[in-house]
C-alpha cells in the first residue's frame, strides 16, 4: 500500500466548516523515526474542538465533493472570528491511538519497536498511518490489543496527573465533577486503589449508579434539591480543598468553594470577615458548559480558580516523572485504566452526519473508537 487516508478539518472563508477525507502517501521513517498501522483511535471531548470548532453540528449535512462525502456546518457568524487563523488550513485530528509498527528507521529504538503494538501521544492519529519518533510511542505489554491501549494517555493521565498535582500542592482529597464519565470512573479507581478520598459530582441518579458500580464511596447528584447539604458533608468527611471541573460554565466551581469554606468555617476559631484562612482551589480542565464561570465569592479570600492542561502538568514534573506515570498506565492498562467503547466506526463513518451528531454530543456512558481500516 503506497497511499492512506488520513481525516482533516477545514474553516472555509464562507464561513463553513468541512470534514473530509484525504488520500495521502503512506510515510517513509526518517532513523528515529516508526510508522504505526492505526488499529484503534478514541474521539475524547479534546479531539473535537479541532474537529469541529465552534460549528454548529445540528444544522451539519453531508455534501458530495468532487466524488468524495464531506461533512459540512455553518460557523455561526458571532463565532467565525475565533476561527480566523484556521481559514482554509486542512488539520489533522486525533491526540492518541495505538497500532502496530510496520516500518522502523535504522535507529536501534525504533528498530525494537518493529511488530510491536504500541500506543502513541502526538495528533494526526484519525488516520490509517502514523510517521512518529519512537520515543513518542509507548509498548504495550504482551497479549495487549490496540482497542485496549488506544485510550492509554488523554484520560489516564489526566487522572494521575489530577492525583499527583493534588500531592505537588499540599490537598489530601479531591473533588471531580462530571465523575460518571470514562475518565471519572478511572479517577474514582485510581483513588480507591491509592487511598485518595475522592468526591464525585453527577447529573443525576443512572450517572450516580455508574460510580456505585466502580465502588465510588462520595457521590453528590447536583440535580438533587439537597446538593449542597450532601457535598458539604462529603467535602466535611474527606476534608477535599482541592476540585477539579469538567464543566467550565455556570456555577458549579462557585458553590464547591462554597461548600469548603461551609466545612472550614466549623472549626470553632474566632470570626474572621475575610473567610477561613484554608485555601481553597478549583481547576476547569474541560468545557462542557461553554458559558460564563459564575463566582458568587462568598468563601472568603483564601482561593483559586484556574485552567488546568495535562501537557501542562507534564511539562511541570518533567519527562523522568512523565515517563513513571506513564509505566503504570501501561502495567494497569487493563485494570485501572481500562477504557470501555459503546461503538467502533470508520473513517468514512465518521462524516455521516447522524453518527457525527452522536458522538459530538459527549454523552455519558457513550465513548466512540475509531478503526481506520474498517470498511464502510
Amino acid at each position: 500500500m503506497t497511499t492512506a487516508l488520513k481525516l482533516q478539518s477545514t474553516v472555509r472563508a464562507n464561513g463553513t466548516l468541512e470534514v473530509s477525507l484525504a488520500e495521502v502517501d503512506v510515510p517513509t521513517p526518517s532513523a528515529d523515526e516508526v510508522v504505526v498501522r492505526i488499529e484503534a483511535t478514541p474521539i475524547n471531548p479534546s479531539d473535537l474542538g479541532t474537529l469541529f470548532g465552534p460549528a454548529d453540528i445540528s444544522a451539519a449535512s453531508n455534501i458530495d465533493n468532487n466524488g468524495q462525502v464531506t461533512l459540512s456546518a455553518p460557523v455561526p457568524a458571532g463565532l467565525q472570528a475565533s476561527v480566523a487563523a484556521r481559514l482554509e488550513r486542512p488539520l489533522p485530528v486525533g491526540n492518541e491511538g495505538a497500532g502496530t509498527v510496520v516500518a522502523a528507521g535504522s535507529n536501534a529504538n525504533a528498530q525494537a519497536l518493529l511488530g510491536k503494538t504500541v500506543a502513541m501521544l502526538g495528533g494526526e492519529m484519525y488516520a490509517q498511518f502514523r510517521c512518529i519518533n519512537a520515543a513518542a510511542c509507548l509498548e504495550l505489554p504482551d497479549g495487549t490489543t490496540a482497542r485496549q491501549g488506544a485510550s492509554c494517555f488523554v484520560n489516564p493521565l489526566t487522572a494521575l496527573g489530577m492525583v499527583e498535582t493534588m500531592r505537588l500542592e499540599n490537598h489530601s482529597a479531591l473533588v471531580h465533577t462530571a465523575a460518571a464519565s470514562n475518565l471519572g470512573q478511572m479517577l474514582s479507581k485510581l483513588c480507591s486503589a491509592d487511598g485518595v478520598p475522592l468526591v464525585n459530582i453527577v447529573r443525576s441518579n443512572a450517572q450516580a449508579d455508574i460510580l456505585r458500580a466502580v465502588g465510588a464511596k462520595f457521590i453528590c447528584d447536583s440535580s438533587a434539591a439537597s446538593f449542597m447539604d450532601d457535598l458539604t458533608d462529603a467535602i466535611a468527611e474527606t476534608n477535599a480543598t482541592l476540585a477539579f471541573d469538567a464543566i467550565g460554565g455556570g456555577e458549579l466551581a462557585s458553590q464547591i468553594l462554597t461548600a469548603m469554606e461551609r466545612v472550614a468555617g466549623r472549626d470553632n476559631s474566632p470570626a474572621n470577615r475575610y473567610g477561613s484562612t484554608v485555601h481553597k482551589q478549583v481547576y476547569l480542565y474541560g468545557m462542557l458548559n461553554t458559558g460564563v464561570t459564575s463566582l458568587d465569592r462568598t468563601y472568603g479570600m483564601a482561593w483559586g480558580v484556574g485552567g488546568w492542561l495535562l501537557p501542562n502538568f507534564l511539562a511541570r514534573v518533567g519527562a523522568d516523572a512523565g515517563n513513571a506515570l506513564r509505566a503504570r498506565v501501561a502495567r494497569e492498562i487493563t485494570t485501572t485504566f481500562a477504557s470501555h467503547y459503546t461503538d467502533e466506526i470508520s473513517l468514512t463513518e465518521m462524516l455521516d452526519v447522524t453518527i457525527a451528531q452522536r458522538y459530538q454530543r459527549k454523552a455519558t456512558g457513550e465513548k466512540f473508537l475509531i478503526n481506520p481500516h474498517k470498511q464502510g
